[in-house]
């Protein structure tokens, strides 16, 4: 009843639509790098709609299913309260959230030291030392001239990300090409 898929036509699909996105991601990519306000702020804007949603879902999901849920109504009641403040208060939304990456980047930083300290000596504890000292830089980074250095840092952040997943969408495609090919 159910034929087994040809792997090389997955793995060409695979690669023609990894590429495509690819270049997409590249592209979003240096976006983000060369202009990082605009980025920062189409993710608060991005990230803000879709925590309305899912308020309007919690709420619809709270109502059919216990209305007498006071903590899901809270939740929903929440979660569009803070999109809707964020859609209307963008650089407040854009401060917050480099002021959560610096927290996130702070704990890191914690983590790696620890990871460092209880593997010292044994192989790869310097690659988690390394990590700790790098998340740490970020961190004081995003604190030295908040909330201003939000603006920048999350666009360049988002930017390289981007860029980086659509540098490996691009060689994964191409890697799975080769494979094929041998």
């Amino acid at each position: 009843m159910w034929k087994k898929p040809d792997e090389k036509m997955l793995v060409e699909k695979f690669g023609k639509n990894a590429k495509i996105a690819g270049v997409l991601f590249i592209i979003l990519g240096l976006i983000g790098i060369f202009f990082p306000i605009f980025t920062s702020y189409t993710t608060v804007i991005v990230i803000s709609w879709l925590m309305l949603f899912a308020g309007f879902m919690a709420m619809y999901f709270t109502y059919i299913t216990d209305k007498s849920d006071w903590a899901g109504w809270l939740k929903a009641v929440i979660l569009m309260g803070v999109a809707m403040y964020m859609i209307f208060s963008p650089f407040n939304a854009v401060a917050t959230i480099g002021l959560l990456f610096s927290i996130y980047f702070f704990m890191d930083s914690f983590s790696g030291f620890m990871m460092a300290s209880n593997s010292y000596l044994n192989k790869g504890w310097g690659l988690w030392a390394v990590n700790a000292v790098m998340s740490m830089l970020m961190a004081i980074i995003f604190l030295v001239g908040w909330p201003f250095t939000s603006l920048y840092l999350i666009g360049l952040l988002v930017g390289f990300s981007l860029f980086f997943d659509g540098l490996a969408l691009v060689m994964g495609a191409n890697f799975f090409k080769d494979l094929l090919d041998e």
